[in-house]
Order: structure tokens, then sequence, then C-alpha cells
């Protein structure tokens, strides 16, 4: 007798159908209906944005068609004679507005549609700027293209947990990507940065100095001329309520930069609105080329410079304490000249002394007036060639620093700050045969400037000496020193 045996489960596959077989037949046209809209705003949606990004590409060969098929091609022809014509009158007439309304648009549509659409994806996966996760991958947008001439200024926006930090290590990579000399890295706001791609450079040619005006009104202490930045605006130093330092190597052209101060400040100098004192601790070797402008200068490192230095760190105290309950910040109208101490070669003073007593004197009146000289309307302006903190202990005092050539790298952090070379801040990368050029930042603006100074000859110089060694008769005096019970002494100068 043979035991029964229990047959086996059934082991086979359990039939599935796809998802959509089980919604009902209505629901399924209202979403092919609304696919079809999708579809259709999608492609609107591109559209525009092809003719916002390619203007002229788009908006020429329409209305050439248009009118080919309107009115025939000899009208046509005759239509494009006459605006190419129009455009070459315009550029004969106003080349600067031509440029600007009609080139550098072309140039845009052309370095969009050749050099940054064609290499943006490949360049974003091989610089590991972009990012997979869970099959779907996330890319940074190229958002907008403008060109300068001189550079290109494209607006990315940046993927879910990335910083302008990643972008900033990976400049020299995105600028021989994309066929630059440099790049640099700007925030605009939180997931948007512009990236600077530079092809050339606006400042390779030197700037004339301006001609000496009279006009004493036209001196501004709160933004002294001194050269211009490379996107042509001029470059302006704040004197009043700052404090100035100057770094580079020999031969970078911080004589450029103070007798740029200078010239700009000559009208008010003669007319005893500002004083100017100095100390050339290498002989008047550069102070001395116009004395002229100096209402005391020193020219060595000893005794008397370590004096001067005293004794104007005693009168920041004075004027401090005759300001106190009477204004908070040096005005024209208080009737005492505004002072700006020129210190040549600082480091032969408050590092480079060799007699300890006196470096130690030169180093505390320095640091009281550019600690307390801000309101009593006193101003240093240092010149210095090694910015390492055993030399200038005290950088941090120098609200607005200019980095000339420097000879490495981290010198550039040194003197602008920590991370300013990685947002393109390339002071040791200016050339020798540019000297004037510098970059230049100011506490509490997180982008640097790259600028250049006026260049001023030795016969400007010269011209400068005779304009400050007028007669005395046609100098306008200073105005009366008011009461000292008169609380209107405002902060402009």
């Amino acid at each position: 007798m043979s035991r029964w045996v229990d047959p086996a489960p059934f082991e086979g596959a359990r039939p599935r159908v796809p998802w959509w077989v089980l919604v009902p037949g209505k629901l399924k046209w209202l979403a092919a209906v609304l696919a079809l809209v999708w579809l259709l705003v999608v492609a609107v949606v591109r559209l525009v944005l092809v003719v916002v990004r390619y203007p002229v590409a788009v908006s020429v060969p329409t209305m050439a068609a248009w009118c080919s098929l309107r009115f025939g091609p000899w009208p046509l022809l005759l239509a494009v004679l006459a605006v190419v014509a129009s455009l070459v009158i315009w550029s004969g007439l106003d080349r600067s507005s031509f440029v600007r309304w009609v080139w550098l648009r072309l140039v845009t549509e052309w370095r969009r549609a050749t050099v940054y659409v064609p290499r943006w994806r490949a360049t974003m996966r091989l610089g590991e700027l972009a990012k997979d996760s869970r099959g779907r991958e996330y890319r940074p947008r190229l958002r907008r293209v403008r060109s300068d001439g001189w550079r290109d200024r494209v607006r990315v926006r940046m993927i879910p947990a990335q910083s302008a930090e990643m972008w900033e290590l990976r400049r020299d990579g995105l600028a021989h990507s994309f066929g630059a000399r440099s790049c640099r890295v700007r925030v605009l706001k939180p997931r948007l940065i512009e990236l600077d791609f530079v092809h050339r450079d606006p400042l390779a040619r030197a700037l004339p100095v301006p001609p000496l005006s009279d006009d004493v009104d036209g001196v501004d202490l709160k933004r002294v001329v001194v050269g211009r930045t490379e996107i042509g605006k001029p470059w302006r130093l704040r004197l009043l309520g700052s404090q100035v330092l100057v770094v580079g190597v020999p031969g970078a052209g911080k004589g450029s930069v103070l007798w740029s101060i200078v010239w700009q400040l000559a009208p008010a100098v003669r007319a005893g609105l500002v004083r100017l004192v100095g100390v050339d601790p290498k002989g008047g070797m550069e102070l001395g080329q116009c004395p002229d402008a100096f209402d005391r200068v020193v020219y060595d490192n000893g005794p008397d410079a370590v004096v001067l230095l005293e004794e104007i760190a005693a009168e920041v105290k004075e004027r401090a304490s005759r300001y106190r309950g009477v204004r908070r910040l040096w005005a024209r109208s208080g009737g005492e000249p505004f002072t700006v101490l020129v210190v040549d070669e600082l480091a032969d003073l408050i590092a480079y002394q060799p007699d300890k007593q006196l470096r130690e004197r030169a180093a505390w009146a320095v640091q009281t007036i550019t600690s307390q000289g801000r309101a009593p309307g006193y101003a240093v302006v240092g010149l210095v060639q090694d910015p390492r903190k055993e030399v200038v202990s005290f950088r941090h005092l120098f609200t607005t620093r200019v980095a000339l050539r420097l000879d490495e790298p981290q010198q550039v952090d040194m003197v602008l700050g920590d991370g300013v070379r990685q947002r393109g801040a390339a002071a040791h990368e200016i050339s020798e045969t540019t000297p004037g050029v510098a970059w230049s930042k100011v506490d509490g603006r997180r982008e640097p400037e790259r600028t250049r100074a006026f260049h001023v000859t030795d016969a400007d110089l010269v011209e400068l000496g005779l304009f400050l060694t007028v007669d005395d008769a046609t100098v306008h005096p200073l105005p009366t020193r008011p009461d000292p019970g008169d609380t209107t002494g405002g902060a402009a100068a």
C-alpha cells in the first residue's frame, strides 16, 4: 500500500500588469491632457529662453524670412544694406555706445553659443562640480553670459549643498576649460555666483595723472581718486576715517600710489585744509622729490623721525580730548587741517631699527595714530615691502590695504586677508611691466578690486612743486574755529 504524498505548492510567478491599466479610462484622458499641456508649457518656456539668450541670432533671421516672404528678396537686400550702413555710421560717430549696445551683444551671443554651452556639461562633470544621487544627476545651471570685451561674466546657479569655496578651488581648471587667462568667483546671493573669465588686461597701459585743479571743494577726503579700476571706474581711496597700508616689492609702484594721493590732495594742501607730514628713512629718495608738499618731513629713521611720530600721536590725543562732547568726527568747519602722515618704508622704523628703544617708541606712536586718529582727523599712509606679521604686527589697524606686486602667494592673504587669493586676488601674478597695478581691499567688503594708480613722472612732480609754491595771496584761508559748544560739526569732508 503506497503512502499519499502532499503535492508541492504552486511556484509560478504571479502575473503583473502595469499600474495604468487599473486607472479608470476618464483619468487616463485627463492625465494625457495634463501631460500635453505640460509639454507645451515646457516648449514655450524653452523657446522664450532661446529668444532671451540669443535675441540677435533669433530676431534677425526671423525678420529676414518674414520680409523675404512678404516683400521679396530685393527689398530685403536694400534693408540689410541700410542697416549695415547705419551701424558703420554709428560706429564712426559714437564708438563707445556702438560697442556697448551692438558689438558686445554680438560677442556675448557668440561666446555663449560656441564656448560655454557646448563645454558646460563635460566641464561640470570632469571638474567634480556635478553630483549623482540615486540615479539623478545634479548639475549647476548656466544662467546668463555677458561679455565686456576683456572678460566674460557667467552667472551660475549652484546645486544644493554646494559652496562658493568649491568653485574657488577649481578656478584654474575652469579658466583653462573655457579658454581664459584667469577665473574669479563672486557671490551674488545664496546659491547664485558669477564667474569672471578674464581674457586680457584692461590695465596694461599706464594712466597719466589728471590736470591739477584749483577747486578746493572738489577734494573729497572720503573718495580720493588715485587711479582707475579694471572695470573703468575711478579708483577711490578713503582717507577720512580710514588708515591705508600699501605693500609691494621694489619696483611694484608704491610711489605711484603715494604721489597719486598727494596729487589729488594738492588743492587742499595749498589752501591749508590738509597737512602732509612725512617720514622717509631712505634719506629722501622718495619724499624728497617734492618736499614742498609736506609741512614737515624727516629723511631718516633715527631719533628725529621717532620724535615726529610721537608729536603726531600727542596731537591725536590732544585733539580727541577737545572733540569730546563736541563732535564725533573731524569736519572742515572745525578750522583745523586734516593731517595725513606718510611713512615710506614703514618697516625701517618699527622693525629694522637697530635701537630697540627707538623701535618700540616708533611702533607705539604709529599704533596710537592708526588706532585713535580716525575721529580727530588723522590718517596714516604706510608703505612697506615685507607684510609678515613680525614686520608689521598691527596690520589689522589699517582698514584699507593695497597689495601691489608681491613675491609669494601667501603674502596676498597676509595683506588683504584670509581667502582673498582664492577669490581671484592674485597680486603675486602681477606683471613687472605694469607698475602701479594692485589689488585693493576695504574692511567690510568681501570682494577685492583690481586697480591701477596714476603714473606720476618726475616732470609731474616738478609741476606739483610749482603748484604748491604759489603766492600766498591766492590761497584760501581756513575757516575760523567754531565755539567749543557748537555741536553741529558733521562727519563729511
